[in-house]
């Protein structure tokens, strides 16, 4: 006895085929209208599945990532500061330091995008089917400390080896506690040559050493991370204050 299109559906949701279920009675219409025969209804119909699955892996590999927000290269207005490395950070864009296992250091002054950049590279990691870990400065350092004091450290240090990518942003731009140097120098020195990390800072690579309070660890961390690393320094003016001024210029026009 044939199904009824509601019988189908209930079928469908039990072999938790969303994707199909959702596209189900504009496919049949297809046909119904002879837009499309059977076979290549089905087809379709097989595709969007694939396309729902991939979807929502896709979205959870963001949520898992720690990114907040969806960053893109392309949004980035390259005219309004021609200091910036745009060459540099379009080619990072294809993602082959990831394969290569090299870090990436984004130095230079505030609102110079390099927050921007290294959210848009993770994002097409996760994209790209990478496991990304993402996560500012000060928040890896509590997790550290935190995992520390559960006593689960050793887990917590398994969870950062095995992200092929880990972006550390904004280091240095608050004040690192008691010994918070040598465990950012742990981190990255377990994952040198086995994972690829980003860092950005608005910190001169020179001041680290000091930055990171033990110089002993510090200057061959350094000098590895700039062994297999892309240094690319951010100059020139803030996209912080332009968005600002747009801000403000919206504001008034609609005053």
């Amino acid at each position: 006895m044939a199904m009824s299109t509601t019988e189908i559906e209930k079928a469908l949701k039990d072999l938790r085929l969303s994707g199909m279920v959702a596209t189900l009675e504009a496919r049949a219409l297809q046909v119904a209208s002879h837009e499309m025969d059977f076979i290549e209804a089905l087809g379709w119909l097989v595709q969007d599945e694939l396309d729902r699955r991939r979807s929502r892996l896709l979205e959870r590999r963001f949520a898992l990532s720690g990114l907040s927000e969806r960053k893109f290269l392309k949004d980035l207005d390259w005219s309004y500061n021609p200091k910036v490395p745009k060459r540099d950070c379009l080619e990072l864009g294809a993602l082959k330091f990831i394969e290569a296992k090299e870090d990436v250091l984004l130095i230079g002054q505030p609102g110079t995008a390099k927050s921007h950049v290294a959210k848009a590279l993770a994002l097409l990691a996760v994209d790209r089917g990478y496991k990304v870990m993402y996560r500012e400065a000060h928040e890896l350092v509590g997790e550290i400390i935190e995992a520390r004091e559960l006593g689960e450290i050793r887990k917590y240090r398994m969870q950062l080896r095995s992200a092929e990518l880990l972006v550390i942003d904004d280091l240095f731009l608050r004040r690192l506690p008691s010994g918070a140097g040598d465990e950012l120098a742990d981190v990255l020195m377990s994952r040198y040559e086995k994972q690829s990390t980003i860092v950005t800072s608005n910190r001169p690579f020179d001041d680290w050493a000091k930055l990171l309070g033990d110089v002993v660890v510090v200057a061959p961390l350094l000098d590895r991370l700039m062994h297999h690393g892309h240094l690319l320094k951010f100059e020139g003016k803030s996209w912080r204050l332009k968005e600002a001024a747009t801000r403000l210029a919206k504001r008034g026009s609609n005053a």
